[in-house]
């Protein structure tokens, strides 16, 4: 998955824009904070200076209080947290959410600020990220596909979901399924997730971004396994290639993916308790998804092209940056 800040740079200086990462380095016209910084006198120096500071925020850490990840995770993620409302609710000068369940959320949480946002969704490389090209869907197996940055910190829970959901689909629906994990996962943690299922798992480890389009091309169904999410990049890149998403109807996804597009499952009880979710009810949404290819595949790149472009990305930022 291509980073947010490099996409956001590219698109930058392909504008003759310049871009710095120095508060230092002055002059400039703005300045993104893309969540937090701990350079906190630096940004009010360039407050008191009258740059205007614009915030991006995505959610916010939850994970570590509903799950044990460690004293020390909970610790960075608590400090976390208070970095990144300090800097909207005394600093920023405009917010940019990811997505409108985002911006609900942190003001449910932090209350409503004055600071004037904006909800601009993320973007990908629609010329990059394309239905054609390498990578074959296998005929004699249907490959589900879960990608995430690390499965790790109490995310291990999506790792688990899927392995309950493609059991499912297996015993249930009779499909023979193959389950591609991209991204870091323990070694722990895989020998453990093989000693409990007879699944075949395919554990790729982390893959360069350039190999994220070929993956895609060559799934049934991309497995989008964070609970309430703000954006995910893995989503709106599998649309981009024709990969249709399932997963449970939660946080910003019922924003991102159109019913055509993917199949969003209702999650069976409270997500942000991580209560037990309703696995049956997202195996039928990706048996759905598995027996209709060419409907879905030709709706998720639409979906792409409608909402997803670098290019409206870029224009939303630009808006805001008055760049």
């Amino acid at each position: 998955m291509v980073s947010f800040r490099g996409k956001l740079m590219q698109g930058l200086t392909e504008r003759g824009i310049g871009v710095t990462f120095d508060l230092a380095d002055t002059p400039y016209a703005a300045i993104l904070v893309i969540g937090g910084t701990r350079d906190l006198a630096g940004l009010w120096r360039a407050r008191r200076h009258g740059v205007q500071i614009v915030q991006r925020l995505d959610g916010m850490n939850w994970i570590h209080r509903k799950r044990r990840t460690g004293w020390r995770h909970y610790l960075r993620a608590e400090y976390g947290n208070i970095i990144l409302s300090l800097i909207r609710s005394r600093l920023a000068n405009q917010i940019i959410y990811q997505s409108k369940f985002s911006q609900k959320w942190w003001e449910r949480v932090y209350g409503v600020d004055r600071t004037p946002w904006k909800v601009v969704y993320n973007g990908v490389d629609l010329n990059r990220y394309t239905p054609y090209g390498d990578g074959n869907v296998p005929t004699d197996h249907k490959r589900i596909l879960l990608v995430e940055g690390s499965i790790a910190g109490g995310y291990e829970w999506g790792l688990e979901t899927a392995i309950q959901m493609a059991e499912f689909l297996r015993s249930t629906y009779n499909h023979s399924i193959e389950l591609m994990v991209v991204g870091f996962v323990s070694a722990t943690l895989q020998s453990d997730s093989l000693k409990k299922t007879k699944l075949k798992i395919n554990f790729t480890g982390r893959v360069p971004n350039e190999n994220i389009p070929e993956l895609d091309r060559s799934a049934h169904v991309l497995y989008a396994a964070d609970i309430n999410t703000a954006c995910p990049n893995s989503v709106i890149e599998a649309m981009a290639c024709g990969l249709p998403v399932a997963a449970f109807d939660t946080g910003a996804l019922s924003e991102l993916v159109t019913s055509d597009s993917g199949r969003l499952s209702p999650y069976g009880g409270d997500p942000w308790k991580l209560d037990p979710p309703n696995i049956d009810t997202l195996a039928e949404a990706v048996n759905a998804i598995i027996n209709n290819q060419i409907a879905y595949r030709t709706a998720a790149r639409r979906r792409a092209e409608e909402a997803f472009s670098v290019e409206h990305m870029l224009k939303g930022y630009m808006e805001v940056l008055n760049l």
